[in-house]
Protein backbone atom coordinates (compact mmCIF):
# COMPACT_ATOMS: atom_id res chain seq x y z
CA UNK A 1 0.00 0.00 0.00
CA UNK A 2 2.99 2.34 0.37
CA UNK A 3 3.15 2.89 -3.20
CA UNK A 4 0.27 4.59 -3.38
CA UNK A 5 1.02 6.98 -0.65
CA UNK A 6 2.97 9.95 -3.33
CA UNK A 7 -0.08 9.69 -6.15
CA UNK A 8 -2.69 10.20 -3.12
CA UNK A 9 -0.83 13.57 -1.90
CA UNK A 10 0.00 14.37 -5.38
CA UNK A 11 -3.97 13.85 -5.92
CA UNK A 12 -5.02 16.09 -2.81
CA UNK A 13 -2.80 19.13 -3.73
CA UNK A 14 -3.35 19.31 -7.46
CA UNK A 15 -7.26 18.91 -7.11
CA UNK A 16 -8.89 17.90 -4.12
CA UNK A 17 -7.54 20.81 -1.18
CA UNK A 18 -8.65 23.61 -4.72
CA UNK A 19 -11.40 22.48 -5.11
CA UNK A 20 -12.68 22.53 -1.95
CA UNK A 21 -11.22 25.84 -1.36
CA UNK A 22 -13.26 27.17 -4.51
CA UNK A 23 -16.55 25.25 -2.85
CA UNK A 24 -16.22 26.97 0.76
CA UNK A 25 -18.36 29.76 1.31
CA UNK A 26 -16.46 32.19 2.79
CA UNK A 27 -13.67 32.10 0.46
CA UNK A 28 -16.83 32.69 -2.05
CA UNK A 29 -18.00 35.40 0.22
CA UNK A 30 -14.77 37.17 0.17
CA UNK A 31 -14.16 37.87 -3.13
CA UNK A 32 -17.18 40.47 -3.95
CA UNK A 33 -17.98 41.09 -0.10
CA UNK A 34 -17.44 45.12 -1.95
CA UNK A 35 -15.09 48.25 -0.73
CA UNK A 36 -16.04 49.95 1.99
CA UNK A 37 -15.30 53.36 3.26
CA UNK A 38 -14.91 53.25 6.64
CA UNK A 39 -15.57 56.74 8.54
CA UNK A 40 -14.27 55.77 12.21
CA UNK A 41 -16.66 55.88 14.94
CA UNK A 42 -17.76 59.06 16.65
CA UNK A 43 -17.72 59.75 20.19
CA UNK A 44 -20.71 61.92 21.41
CA UNK A 45 -20.52 62.28 25.11
CA UNK A 46 -23.69 64.57 26.69
CA UNK A 47 -22.98 63.12 29.99
CA UNK A 48 -22.61 64.90 33.16
CA UNK A 49 -19.73 63.10 34.43
CA UNK A 50 -17.64 64.45 31.41
CA UNK A 51 -19.40 67.74 31.98
CA UNK A 52 -17.99 67.90 35.31
CA UNK A 53 -14.74 66.06 35.31
CA UNK A 54 -13.87 66.40 31.87
CA UNK A 55 -12.88 63.61 29.01
CA UNK A 56 -11.90 60.55 29.94
CA UNK A 57 -9.07 59.45 27.76
CA UNK A 58 -10.48 55.56 28.48
CA UNK A 59 -13.15 56.46 26.78
CA UNK A 60 -11.26 58.08 24.02
CA UNK A 61 -8.95 54.54 23.66
CA UNK A 62 -12.19 52.39 23.70
CA UNK A 63 -13.36 54.43 20.66
CA UNK A 64 -10.06 53.34 19.08
CA UNK A 65 -10.66 49.92 19.88
CA UNK A 66 -14.06 49.47 18.80
CA UNK A 67 -12.17 51.06 15.30
CA UNK A 68 -10.31 48.22 15.06
CA UNK A 69 -12.31 45.49 15.86
CA UNK A 70 -14.92 46.70 12.74
CA UNK A 71 -11.59 47.13 10.31
CA UNK A 72 -10.29 43.56 11.29
CA UNK A 73 -14.63 42.33 11.03
CA UNK A 74 -14.88 43.44 7.86
CA UNK A 75 -11.63 42.50 6.64
CA UNK A 76 -12.41 38.74 7.46
CA UNK A 77 -15.27 39.07 6.03
CA UNK A 78 -13.75 39.50 2.94
CA UNK A 79 -14.52 43.70 2.57
CA UNK A 80 -11.90 46.01 0.94
CA UNK A 81 -11.71 48.91 3.14
CA UNK A 82 -10.58 52.21 1.35
CA UNK A 83 -7.64 54.55 2.09
CA UNK A 84 -9.77 57.91 2.81
CA UNK A 85 -7.02 60.36 2.70
CA UNK A 86 -7.75 61.50 -1.17
CA UNK A 87 -11.28 62.95 0.75
CA UNK A 88 -9.39 63.53 3.95
CA UNK A 89 -9.54 67.62 3.71
CA UNK A 90 -13.10 66.94 3.06
CA UNK A 91 -13.66 64.27 6.14
CA UNK A 92 -12.22 66.90 8.34
CA UNK A 93 -14.73 69.48 8.36
CA UNK A 94 -17.38 67.13 8.91
CA UNK A 95 -18.01 66.73 12.90
CA UNK A 96 -19.86 63.46 12.62
CA UNK A 97 -20.33 61.72 9.22
CA UNK A 98 -23.23 59.80 10.74
CA UNK A 99 -25.28 62.35 10.92
CA UNK A 100 -24.09 64.67 7.71
CA UNK A 101 -27.13 64.63 5.51
CA UNK A 102 -25.76 62.10 3.13
CA UNK A 103 -22.24 63.21 3.10
CA UNK A 104 -20.61 59.96 4.17
CA UNK A 105 -22.10 58.22 0.58
CA UNK A 106 -21.23 61.18 -1.34
CA UNK A 107 -17.55 60.46 0.44
CA UNK A 108 -17.93 57.28 -0.53
CA UNK A 109 -18.62 57.55 -3.74
CA UNK A 110 -15.50 59.87 -4.70
CA UNK A 111 -13.59 56.94 -3.24
CA UNK A 112 -15.07 54.23 -5.66
CA UNK A 113 -16.61 52.62 -2.86
CA UNK A 114 -19.64 50.46 -2.61
CA UNK A 115 -20.45 51.14 0.77
CA UNK A 116 -19.92 53.71 3.68
CA UNK A 117 -19.55 52.50 6.79
CA UNK A 118 -20.40 54.95 9.85
CA UNK A 119 -20.48 54.31 13.68
CA UNK A 120 -21.30 56.45 16.88
CA UNK A 121 -20.66 55.95 20.48
CA UNK A 122 -23.24 58.10 22.98
CA UNK A 123 -22.27 58.13 26.68
CA UNK A 124 -25.39 59.43 28.40
CA UNK A 125 -24.37 58.52 31.88
CA UNK A 126 -21.31 56.51 33.20
CA UNK A 127 -23.39 53.75 33.03
CA UNK A 128 -25.72 53.85 30.02
CA UNK A 129 -24.21 53.96 26.63
CA UNK A 130 -25.60 53.81 23.32
CA UNK A 131 -23.84 52.44 19.70
CA UNK A 132 -24.50 52.60 16.84
CA UNK A 133 -23.08 50.74 13.54
CA UNK A 134 -24.66 51.78 10.08
CA UNK A 135 -23.87 49.58 6.77
CA UNK A 136 -24.87 52.40 3.62
CA UNK A 137 -25.06 51.79 0.15
CA UNK A 138 -22.72 54.40 -1.21
CA UNK A 139 -24.96 54.97 -4.87
CA UNK A 140 -28.08 55.67 -2.72
CA UNK A 141 -27.30 56.92 0.73
CA UNK A 142 -29.78 53.85 2.06
CA UNK A 143 -28.71 51.73 5.12
CA UNK A 144 -28.08 48.31 3.96
CA UNK A 145 -27.60 46.63 7.51
CA UNK A 146 -27.41 48.58 10.70
CA UNK A 147 -28.18 48.34 14.53
CA UNK A 148 -28.27 50.41 17.60
CA UNK A 149 -27.72 48.42 21.34
CA UNK A 150 -27.66 50.42 24.32
CA UNK A 151 -25.13 49.09 26.91
CA UNK A 152 -24.35 49.24 30.56
CA UNK A 153 -21.31 49.10 32.16
CA UNK A 154 -18.62 51.41 30.79
CA UNK A 155 -15.39 49.01 30.38
CA UNK A 156 -13.88 47.39 27.42
CA UNK A 157 -15.28 44.68 27.74
CA UNK A 158 -18.69 46.25 27.87
CA UNK A 159 -18.12 48.26 24.47
CA UNK A 160 -16.33 45.53 22.71
CA UNK A 161 -19.48 42.99 23.49
CA UNK A 162 -21.50 45.70 22.50
CA UNK A 163 -19.92 45.74 19.01
CA UNK A 164 -19.17 42.31 18.42
CA UNK A 165 -23.43 42.43 18.65
CA UNK A 166 -24.00 44.19 16.27
CA UNK A 167 -21.78 42.98 14.14
CA UNK A 168 -22.53 39.19 14.45
CA UNK A 169 -26.23 40.05 14.88
CA UNK A 170 -27.06 42.77 12.05
CA UNK A 171 -24.30 43.61 9.77
CA UNK A 172 -22.87 39.76 9.37
CA UNK A 173 -25.75 38.09 11.25
CA UNK A 174 -25.52 34.84 8.07
CA UNK A 175 -21.72 34.70 7.87
CA UNK A 176 -21.12 34.94 11.79
CA UNK A 177 -24.59 32.80 12.81
CA UNK A 178 -26.11 35.58 14.85
CA UNK A 179 -29.62 35.54 16.17
CA UNK A 180 -32.59 35.03 13.91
Amino acid sequence: MRWHTKPTIILMKCYVIPLLLALCPATAHAADAGKVAFFGITYLDTSLQSEAFGQDPAEVARIKLLEDLVRQTFTEQGYNLLDLSPIQEQLDTVVNPAKCYGCDARMATKLGADYALVGEVQKVSNLILSMNLQLRDAASGQTVKGRVVDIRSNTDESWLRGMRYILKNAIFKDEMGGKP
